[in-house]
């Protein structure tokens, strides 16, 4: 009877266990570079789960068109200089979860395998859920950030005191949020706000 316990014990010992579950089983994995990009589907959904495309928009939309194609409904990127925002935009736009993580917290986690590219290396990391996005504003606050400088001085100048006459400012004086709406370029698809702007009115 003894040996016949120690034997049962044995077995359940060699039964091998899963540690880490999948989470994202529809996963892919982008590199990111100047001129290449990198992506990587699970090794079950095509006889070649790694794929080079082009930094152009075409490139971009067969890209979005391969994913797509082979189920994948999220995608995880490194934030590589900023060659990563036109794949983040068109990927997000077509309908699919992107994920933008930081460069230094993939390469700390331990594990990795020799013989796996980057993006391979994110995808599997991505399908047990170990990495976390990083916030991105929206496209909307995105655009703001990229106007000329005097429509970032606007916002400063809505900001400071309205002037008085006690500090010596003449009020007939267009105020430095007009003058900067009258600097700024004329922008297709932007609304002329200078002239509708209230208050004083530009010179």
């Amino acid at each position: 009877m003894a040996t016949t316990t120690t034997t049962k014990r044995k077995a359940k010992t060699k039964t091998p266990r899963s540690v880490l579950e999948r989470i994202n089983l529809n996963a892919a994995g982008i590199d990111i570079g100047a001129n290449f990009h990198w992506v990587a589907l699970p090794e079950d959904r095509t006889e070649t789960p790694v794929r080079q495309f082009g930094p152009f928009t075409s490139d971009l939309h067969r890209m979005a068109d391969w994913l797509i194609e082979h189920g994948i409904e999220t995608v995880v990127m490194e934030s590589t200089g900023v060659y990563w925002i036109p794949v983040f935009q068109i990927l997000e736009q077509r309908g699919l979860e992107v994920k933008l993580v930081n460069a230094r917290h993939v390469k700390n986690l331990p594990g990795r395998k020799s013989d796996i590219s980057d993006c391979q290396w994110l995808q599997q990391l991505h399908t047990f859920g170990l990495l976390s996005g990083s916030f991105r504003p929206k496209d909307e606050v995105c655009v703001l950030s990229q106007l000329p400088a005097p429509a970032r001085q606007l916002g400063q100048g809505l900001r400071q005191p309205h002037p008085t006459n006690a500090e010596g400012v003449n009020r007939n004086e267009p105020s430095s949020a007009s003058r900067a709406l009258a600097t700024l370029p004329a922008t297709p698809g932007w609304p002329s706000c200078g002239r509708s702007w209230p208050g004083n009115a530009i010179r």
